[in-house]
């Protein structure tokens, strides 16, 4: 059974998320997506913790899965209420299974006295696990209904500790690993190392998330991060958003279950661990260096020759993702560990189709394709990774099967991110779309 998980989201508690967040259209999305695994997100805060028990019934040990589905409730603006959204592929019982996640933020002095500034995705098994941990988060301070992702004024080990202590098999995962300001590799206020961040209790941390402005090719430079499994999730903050990177893992029916999930993370069991599916990070907001207001993109070279500042006004640039990992890296560009995860660069499929008719990718004209392409292939992984090109130019023309080709084989044009700024994955170049444009009004669309 291919389980494809994303973890890391959030709900309509946290700041600046849809209001769409909600569990029925979370599992609506999930499969329109084709993720059968997703975090619950937020459950850190109380009203989203109370939502979560109303509306879902345990599933496999340590999964749940939504009260009587229903694929057309909580209606989202601008869908149309004909579309339909079947189970994922008819795998194992069909639907999406739910693991209960949040992120929470801690920030903290550590270390002649460096503020410190990290989030961390956290999974639990159970409600009765949650509990126990929020209520020890209270008892300490913690604001937990001030936020889905909350800000904590504790240190990372003492997290990890009410953690343990609600569930042995708790899993602190590092967040967004690299990003400048809130990951643990951050240049503004991370650690060199996971030892340095968790000292002994380094040892009950068994994996992290690399976000979107890095991948694990990227990761792999640097050997500290050699024991741990490198995961990847989407961090969405919008339905649409789901999926847009995950984890791929192979496990048998009869043993799903959170267990074995926190097995193969722990275990990095590569028979199980199969895949990441990863943004081009060259498209996240923190890959290069550089000013956001100014417009200044950089380098590393190009900040080394500044002197870390930008030119145009003179302030402190802001060092990425790319900059960072040279920092830490002991390693040249292009080692592969011997128990290195494969790793798959996806663009979603509305990026896809909205660069192939150069519009905007909520256009009538795109949505329209997009969903037909949905229903015909069941959801967007179906038509991203797994349908034949042969059959996909038959349906939807030279045009989209030509640029879905293209981001299969890694054959795109990249633009980088840099100081919040997301950078542009192009498949086509300008004027080359003409020579498929003939073909493709013999598709379906």
């Amino acid at each position: 059974m291919r389980v494809i998980s994303d973890v890391h989201i959030h709900s309509r508690y946290s700041r600046a998320c849809s209001r769409d967040l909600n569990p029925e259209n979370l599992d609506k999305w999930g499969r329109i997506k084709g993720v059968n695994l997703l975090g619950t997100g937020d459950f850190t805060h109380p009203a989203w913790r109370a939502e979560l028990k109303e509306k879902l019934d345990p599933a496999e040990a340590g999964f749940y899965k939504l009260r009587s589905p229903s694929p057309h409730s909580s209606p989202i603006k601008g869908e149309e209420e004909k579309r339909n959204f079947p189970p994922l592929d008819g795998e194992g019982k069909g639907g999406v299974r739910f693991v209960l996640s949040s992120e929470v933020a801690c920030i903290y002095s550590q270390g002649a006295k460096k503020m410190r500034r990290v989030h961390y995705v956290i999974l639990l098994p159970s409600f009765a696990a949650v509990e126990k941990f929020t209520s020890s988060l209270e008892k300490r301070g913690g604001k937990l209904a001030s936020d889905g992702r909350p800000i904590l004024g504790m240190n990372s080990v003492e997290i990890l500790k009410y953690l343990l202590d609600a569930d042995e098999k708790a899993l602190m995962i590092p967040a967004h690993a690299w990003t400048p300001y809130f990951g643990i590799f951050g240049s503004k206020s991370g650690f060199d190392s996971i030892e340095e961040c968790f000292g002994d209790f380094s040892k009950y941390i068994y994996a992290f998330e690399t976000g979107l402005s890095s991948d694990p090719e990227m990761n792999w430079r640097f050997s500290g991060t050699d024991k741990y499994s490198i995961i990847s999730a989407s961090d969405a903050h919008s339905l649409p958003r789901i999926g847009r990177e995950a984890t791929v893992m192979e496990i048998p029916e009869r043993e799903l279950s959170y267990h074995e999930y926190f097995r193969i993370l722990k275990d990095k069991d590569r028979a199980r661990f199969k895949a990441t599916i990863e943004y081009f990070p060259e498209e996240g907001k923190y890959h290069l260096d550089g000013h956001g207001p100014c417009g200044v993109s950089f380098t590393p070279a190009q900040t080394k020759r500044a002197g870390g500042r930008c030119p145009k006004c003179g302030r402190l640039l802001v060092v990425g993702v790319v900059s960072r990992v040279n920092d830490l890296a002991d390693r040249k560009e292009g080692f592969v560990p011997e128990t290195a995860v494969p790793q798959k660069h996806l663009v979603p499929l509305e990026e896809v189709l909205a660069d192939c008719f150069d519009v905007g990718s909520k256009s009538k004209k795109i949505q329209d394709i997009y969903w037909s392409l949905i229903n015909l292939a069941g959801n967007e992984f179906n038509v991203i990774l797994d349908m034949p090109i042969p059959e996909l130019k038959k349906v939807a023309g030279e045009l989209v099967a030509e640029a879905v080709r293209r981001v299969r084989e890694e054959q795109v044009i990249k633009i980088p991110g840099y100081d919040g700024v997301y950078g542009i994955i192009k498949v086509f170049k300008d004027g080359e779309r003409d020579k498929f444009v003939n073909n493709s009004q013999k598709s379906l669309f």
